[in-house]
């Protein structure tokens, strides 16, 4: 079994809507591990980091933010299988960012939007993230 890629996600609530809430997303970049598909922003924590402190970092310079508070929302345990081997296991503690300075924008020239719970069903996600929308959805119910 693969070693487990522990890594930071951030739903990113955009601030002051009237009607339906608004979630950021980037899009990864063709020649990365799920090329293409849109994503809830974060990255790997590294050794000695919390996970607010690594989603911190990475909202930073993934998406120009500074997060104020962070709320826990699920912990996803997934493998991907690869046909040609070298299963990838990834290990997503998944935090709410609806407090934080600055307007979020893709820093690494990913594509990038802000999108409504109804729309986050009719995108293209990695497989591990359809857990964090299902929840979404139960909450918003």
């Amino acid at each position: 079994m693969p070693k487990s890629i522990h890594v930071a996600v951030g739903v990113i609530v955009a601030p002051n809507v009237q009607q339906q809430t608004q979630y950021f997303l980037t899009k990864r970049l063709e020649h990365t591990h799920q090329g293409g598909k849109w994503e809830f922003p974060g990255g790997k924590v590294e050794t000695g980091e919390s996970v607010a402190q690594a989603l911190a970092r990475e909202l930073k310079e993934e998406v120009g933010i500074e997060v104020l508070v962070c709320v826990p929302l699920i912990t996803i345990d997934h493998i991907y299988h690869h046909e040609n081997g070298g299963d990838k296991k990834v290990c997503l503690e998944v935090y709410v960012v609806e407090h934080y300075i600055g307007e979020p924008s893709a820093q690494e020239g990913q594509g990038q939007g802000w999108f409504l719970l109804d729309e986050l069903q009719t995108l293209d996600f990695p497989a591990a993230n359809q857990a964090i929308i299902e929840k979404l959805l139960i909450l918003n119910t």
